[in-house]
């Protein structure tokens, strides 16, 4: 029987959790509600100059002063040992993501995705960590062959950045197979939600719609994404963390449902009021063979195994959202294309 994010909850209390990329929008939510479940949490954020915690900036005071903040890099073997001292679950969320700027410095992208991940599991595996979830990506699929789309679906690398994350994937499935490190892959399809930067094209709309220019531009319309609201998201790595019987296995996170970027991207508008006319900009698409066409999840394996289901339906998590960057409107540039 699967475990149920109740007891999920209940049994992540105590436990010494490590988390990657942490200072993200995916990482920050997953450390706050980490806390609040009780669990003992070292987030590690990227080294910066600035000494900025990125988004665990968001969490409330008393949250945030029962989280141990560590800074580093993925891509140093010998600070990952060194932040996985003692720890009893790695989740795994340090990544580069941005697609567009995969085309651009992909060798970046092998460095921290397939390196860094190889450095966390060999951390892992020499500390004897009782779990590591690694984060995969929906984009590892490419345009979908079959739908909804199961963890067989081929694998397809679409862009340096897909391609990166196939690979730190079957690095991850090595360390199971060839040592037995206890490694969940969870295979996220697109998230959104309160923290998400103007990368993603959801913060995108929402912060052309409110600004004072005259229209939305956009890259490809008709793409179709399965869009998962970060609060379920989060849930899935608490359970894949702690649930019994799951080492080995790759599982989908994702509603089973989608919509093009356009037909979302005019939800956003009418919840908002706004009537500023959607363009295409020449600038933002994708190359014609990279561009990912149709991801739609299938999310029985997640339902089996972990007892998980999303919760937030698209305009429930569309509303926070608006009303995050309603409220912190300065953190976005709505007239420049962030690659």
């Amino acid at each position: 029987m699967a475990l149920g994010l109740l007891e999920a909850e209940k049994r992540i209390a105590g436990k010494k959790v490590l988390v990657t990329g942490a200072g993200g929008f995916i990482g920050s939510n997953l450390t706050e509600r980490l806390v609040r479940a009780g669990a003992k949490v070292r987030a590690m954020v990227h080294y910066n100059a600035l000494s900025s915690w990125g988004n665990l900036e968001f969490l409330p005071r008393d949250v945030l002063q029962e989280v141990e903040v560590v800074a580093g890099n993925v891509e140093d073997g010998d600070f990952m040992f060194s932040a996985a001292q003692d720890q009893e679950v790695i989740l795994h969320l340090a990544a580069l993501i941005a697609i567009p700027f995969s085309y651009v410095a992909p060798r970046s992208y092998v460095r921290t995705n397939v390196e860094g991940t190889l450095n966390v599991l060999e951390a892992a595996r020499r500390l004897g960590v009782q779990r590591v979830v690694h984060t995969s990506t929906s984009e590892v699929y490419g345009t979908a062959q079959r739908v909804p789309i199961d963890e067989d679906h081929p694998l397809q690398g679409q862009s340096p950045y897909s391609a990166s994350k196939i690979g730190a994937d079957k690095i991850a499935e090595s360390y199971w197979r060839s040592f037995g490190t206890e490694v969940v892959t969870l295979r996220p399809f697109n998230t959104f939600g309160p923290r998400q930067s103007a990368r993603a094209f959801i913060p995108t709309v929402i912060s052309q719609a409110l600004s004072d220019g005259p229209e939305i531009r956009l890259g490809a319309l008709d793409p179709e994404r399965d869009m998962t609201f970060v609060s379920d998201t989060a849930a899935g790595f608490i359970l894949a963390g702690i649930a019994d019987g799951v080492a080995g296995e790759t599982i989908n996170l994702g509603t089973g449902q989608t919509a093009s970027i356009g037909e979302i991207a005019k939800r956003i508008l009418a919840l908002m009021i706004c009537e500023k006319p959607l363009t295409q900009d020449s600038t933002r698409l994708r190359p014609k063979l990279s561009e990912v066409m149709r991801l739609v999840s299938d999310n029985s394996k997640a339902q089996r195994l972990l007892g998980w289901a999303p919760r937030v339906d698209l305009d429930a998590g569309l509303l926070e959202t608006i009303d995050f960057m309603r409220e912190h409107k300065s953190l976005y540039r709505p007239t420049t294309y962030t690659v």
